[in-house]
């Protein structure tokens, strides 16, 4: 029996400073998933898959395959037949637990197929907070154009932090060098590559019924400026009693403070994504002219937005919205 609890808020980063830079915002994903790996139970998350460059869940079992489920992905994932593995695995190894990690709708559909299958009380289920999701033929055939024009990606990231957490750079590596994603990710932003049931995604808020919801703190800086570290913080907003278990077996391994909802706000814990006035015209553009066509289009930064930009940069003394030069999707709700 799991049951729901008012929602908790934590701020958080892990101890380890390596592990926290190579995380994309405070290794809220590292931190959980070393709980399990080191207990010798399982962990199912998304996996990047160089070989047809779509994101699969995968089983975990160790720290090896865990580092290739770190990181931010900017595409929707496929959870194929991994409720079933999960499953099985469970019933293989009886004394076992699963920690299972995804975007909100696929860790809600996860609670109610381990409810169904009398497994509840043996998983624990995170959910990260979501932008949405575009479609996976929009990044597979981007990816596809880069090969064919540069070569073999090896390497991926959307957050690399060495310009700091909030400046991520998106690169991927081709024979050894660095591309970056710019015009991809700008699309991402744009509002008009999602699938239509991101935008009116019911998960979008600060009461859910997994254990967890992890993602970026954003806004931290403002809210809690004492505890705000330039490498990168995370938001654990914990739902059920099962949610404050699992934030104890990982506590001593964070720095982290006791917040609330109000200093966590960000949009997408209030509402959905809107919708772009333009998403009919992109997708149009896109099925008669092609990827190449739509990145190029989309992917390019208006002059009125630069300029912003760069005033945004001088009122925050220096600090650069981010170096992808779009506005910052984690906007504030001013009172």
């Amino acid at each position: 029996m799991v049951d729901l609890i008012d929602t908790i808020v934590y701020a958080g980063r892990l101890k380890d400073k390596s592990a926290l830079m190579s995380s994309s915002s405070g290794g809220a994903f590292t931190a959980l998933s070393d709980a399990f790996l080191k207990s010798g139970d399982a962990v199912v998350a998304a996996v990047y898959n160089y070989e047809n460059h779509t994101v699969e869940f995968q089983m975990i079992l160790d720290e090896k395959q865990r580092e290739r489920a770190k990181g931010s992905k900017y595409m929707q994932s496929k959870p194929g037949d991994i409720y079933q593995e999960a499953y099985r695995w469970l019933m293989d190894n009886p004394k076992k637990e699963l920690l299972f990690v995804g975007m909100g709708c696929q860790s809600d559909g996860f609670r109610k197929f381990s409810e169904i299958k009398g497994i509840r009380d043996r998983v624990h289920i995170v959910d990260i907070i979501c932008h949405g999701s575009p479609s996976p033929k929009l990044w597979r055939e981007y990816a596809e154009s880069i090969q064919k024009k540069d070569g073999k990606i090896t390497y991926l990231t959307f957050k690399d932090k060495r310009n700091g957490w909030k400046s991520p750079t998106a690169y991927v590596k081709v024979n050894g060098s660095e591309r970056p994603l710019k015009d991809y990710v700008r699309v991402f932003y744009n509002q008009c590559a999602l699938r239509p049931s991101c935008y009116e995604c019911p998960y979008a808020t600060t009461e859910r019924k997994t254990d967890m919801t992890i993602g970026d703190f954003w806004h931290i800086e403002e809210t809690i400026p004492d505890f705000y570290d330039p490498n990168g913080n995370s938001l654990f907003l914990i739902h059920t009693d099962r949610g404050e278990e699992l934030f104890e077996k990982v506590r001593d391994n964070l720095d982290y403070r006791l917040s609330n909802t109000a200093q966590c706000w960000q949009a997408n814990l209030e509402a959905p994504t809107q919708k772009s006035e333009q998403r009919d015209v992109f997708w149009n553009d896109y099925q008669r002219k092609g990827i190449d066509f739509v990145i190029k289009k989309y992917g390019t930064v208006p002059m009125k937005t630069k300029v912003k930009n760069k005033l945004l940069k001088i009122l925050r003394g220096g600090y650069e919205l981010s170096n992808l030069d779009y506005v910052d999707y984690s906007e504030r709700r001013t009172a």
